[in-house]
């Protein structure tokens, strides 16, 4: 007997019709925010058949990553110590870390001619080679925790299928650290990188949530390692009094981890940073210090990231502001727009006065209407566009069109508006400051 073949159908209940209401303009905004659209539209990225998984960065996008990079770097340069280490290893190293037993069909392997194998590795992680570096140096009790830093690429090999845009990549950078450390200083230290990371995600209107993930399945160490790493990470994250949720069997296969889960601006939740604790590492890797009993002790390993990889977290935050990025971190902060030929010199002087500031701005001097040139600036979500005709010219003024006020204008003298630009930047504000309720007018030359 032939039956009648079962199909699966998934629906979404709600108890208001305002939630369902809200569900539906939350899908039209992913799908208007769409990373992968609005990077192409702006000018950020793009992924070409020749390198899966790889995102060609254009001079905008470029500007933006290392703008991101240069954030991250600023914040660690006090407490942090940067290195960088080679791409390429042989397997006695993933061996060592346990990564080529557990993860080998993840890397990417390459040819060895020397053995004829595939016994080399493109690295997937930054951690072995750190641990390396540390156990080539003899460290004090006196100099712990030593947190090492790095940016350099990663390469993982996913499936082609499972590739998306700049939120599954093959390669990709993070703001990776390892912090070698004491056990008495594990809760001093997670309320630091704790600390650390949740104001890092402040910075872009970013709220997190906590959960604490426990041992998986398959896992190197004894249990006896587990319990003594589960037990020190869980104090360490009760001592922070901040709340968080379980999750069971989730943690990383070598330790116990916080991870953090934000939530963006149309409410859907992103896993990016980890506070990992590896009890295992310094077995393996045979790490020490010299404690104050002049005898060696063995340190513990906290792994940290913060943006998960620049690559994702940038997909994140082009759908988190809908591409218009707050001025501190878009690509081009300031637009110059002289009304005709006759005031291209005063335009050309501003630009290069901002730019003697560090202010991203550019001169758009074409032969296409005022309206054109402001209209593509507008769907360039260009914070900034100065518009300078014969009374600007004359006073040393600005027309003044903040992003999103529309056909608002504010005349401001030029020292006024470098100032306010420089200002809004040193403070990383998450909004640009949008000309007041009433329309402060310009001379007729600078209106579109």
């Amino acid at each position: 007997m032939k039956r009648q073949m079962l199909k699966r159908i998934y629906a979404t209940a709600f108890f208001k019709k305002d939630e369902l209401e809200t569900h539906l303009h939350n899908l039209e905004e992913a799908k208007k925010r769409d990373h992968r659209v609005l990077g192409k539209a702006l000018g950020l990225f793009q992924l070409f058949p020749q390198a899966p998984g790889a995102a060609f960065w254009t001079p905008k996008g470029t500007t933006l990553y290392n703008t991101l990079e240069g954030f991250v770097r600023e914040r660690q340069q006090e407490a942090f110590q940067e290195i960088k280490t080679p791409l390429l290893y042989n397997k006695k190293l993933w061996e060592q870390s346990g990564h080529w037993g557990k993860y080998k069909e993840n890397m990417f392997l390459v040819l060895d001619n020397e053995t004829g194998e595939h016994d080399m590795s493109l690295k997937p992680m930054n951690c072995p080679s750190h641990h390396v570096l540390f156990a080539s140096h003899k460290h004090s009790y006196r100099e712990l925790p030593v947190r090492y830093v790095t940016f350099d690429v990663l390469h993982r090999n996913e499936l082609s299928g499972a590739l998306s845009g700049l939120t599954r990549v093959r390669q990709f950078s993070q703001d990776d650290c390892h912090v070698y450390l004491r056990e008495d200083q594990i809760e001093s230290e997670v309320k630091f990188l704790m600390d650390f990371i949740l104001s890092y995600y402040d910075t872009f209107g970013l709220k997190a949530t906590l959960k604490f993930a426990t041992r998986p399945e398959q896992r190197i160490g004894s249990d006896e390692l587990w319990d003594r790493a589960e037990a020190a990470l869980r104090a360490a994250l009760d001592g922070t009094g901040r709340p968080y949720e379980m999750k069971e069997g989730d943690g990383a296969f070598y330790g116990p981890k916080i991870d953090f889960d934000v939530t963006d601006s149309i409410g859907r939740a992103w896993q990016l940073g980890t506070i990992q604790l590896d009890y295992n590492a310094p077995e393996r890797f045979d790490l020490s210090y010299t404690g104050e009993d002049n005898a060696p002790h063995r340190p513990v390993v906290i792994h940290r990231a913060v943006s998960g990889s620049f690559e994702r977290f940038i997909a994140i935050l082009i759908e988190h502001f809908g591409g218009a990025f707050p001025l501190w971190l878009a690509p081009e902060q300031v637009r110059v727009i002289p009304i005709a030929i006759d005031y291209n010199d005063h335009a050309q002087q501003l630009v290069a006065r901002m730019k003697a500031h560090g202010i991203r701005a550019t001169l758009d001097a074409r032969n296409e209407t005022l309206n054109y040139r402001v209209r593509e600036g507008e769907v360039e979500k260009v914070p900034y566009m100065c518009v300078l005709g014969r009374r600007e010219a004359e006073e040393h003024t600005v027309a003044l069109r903040a992003r999103g006020g529309g056909k608002k204008q504010e005349i401001l003298s030029q020292d006024a508006f470098v100032a306010r630009v420089l200002e809004e930047i040193r403070t990383r504000a998450l909004a640009v400051a949008a000309a007041p309720a009433a329309d402060t007018g310009a001379s007729g030359e600078g209106e579109a």
